[in-house]
């Protein structure tokens, strides 16, 4: 796949890895993939891997970032810790050139109808400040000649001031995540979910570093539609960490939270 005719994140192998194309490119350095859509991919064999048990409710997917991914080949280990009546525990590998990149574990919940009772404190849950329809039109500001994730996704800004403080934008997949699949409400989250630390930066790109470690997502439903809201604001603690905090919506309201460890370094 070229990076110029590039359609998809990942081409899928016949081996099972998959091929990363330009559109994962993120924005520290051209050789090294976004980790929202590495991410996606883990969540995409969880989801394989639990939907036969009817276990249908990603609630919770925490990735310790070992090492950069390149734009390439990779390929997802997974492993069931534990299967029981309303909830099922995973942990996966990434890896490539053989090594391994990041870790990740899971919890993934049995979906059962049950209403919110009417008058429940806290309920009904809170929506993003404005719709996607009624929010700009924006471009993240590493977007350029190569393709990268700015491609891949589109953003539209509901509130705050977009790579400068804290901001709420909306992201949407304007490619599949894997040719020839339409990627799952939680693989879209997973995507856009660790864009946090960057659409939050309280630093200059052009003097800082600011790396998340690791990122945490937790789900109190199942989303819905191609639109996902990140609420993210960066807090630093003046001893190189920091911590990026994201309320995420959908259409519909509130569906969880997302976290990052950061990394924060002044640029030689």
């Amino acid at each position: 796949m070229s990076e110029t005719a590039a359609t998809s994140a990942y081409t899928l192998l016949p081996d099972g890895r998959l091929l990363g194309s330009g559109l994962t490119r993120g924005p520290w350095d051209p050789g090294h993939q976004h980790a929202g859509p590495p991410t996606a991919l883990v969540c995409r064999a969880i989801e394989q891997a639990a939907a036969p048990q009817g276990l249908t409710h990603l609630a919770r997917l925490t990735g310790n970032l070992l090492r950069p991914v390149p734009v390439g080949e990779v390929r997802v280990e997974l492993q069931t810790d534990y299967v029981g009546r309303n909830a099922a525990h995973y942990s996966a590998r990434l890896l490539a050139q053989d090594k391994e990149l990041a870790r990740f574990t899971a919890l993934v919940q049995r979906e059962v109808e049950q209403p919110v009772p009417p008058g429940t404190p806290g309920h009904p849950l809170p929506s993003a400040p404005r719709t996607p329809q009624d929010s700009v039109l924006i471009t993240m500001p590493f977007a350029g000649k190569q393709q990268s994730y700015a491609d891949l996704v589109e953003n539209r800004l509901a509130a705050g001031r977009f790579f400068n403080g804290p901001a709420c934008v909306w992201f949407r997949l304007q490619h599949p995540l894997v040719q020839g699949e339409e990627p799952s409400p939680y693989q879209r989250v997973a995507i856009a979910a660790d864009s946090g630390n960057g659409i939050s930066a309280a630093l200059d790109f052009k003097t800082h570093s600011f790396v998340n470690c690791d990122l945490t997502i937790n789900l109190l439903r199942r989303p819905v539609g191609e639109w996902i809201c990140l609420d993210a604001r960066t807090a630093l603690g003046g001893n190189g960490c920091g911590l990026a905090q994201s309320a995420l919506y959908d259409e519909a309201g509130l569906i969880g939270h997302a976290t990052q460890s950061l990394a924060v370094r002044a640029r030689a």
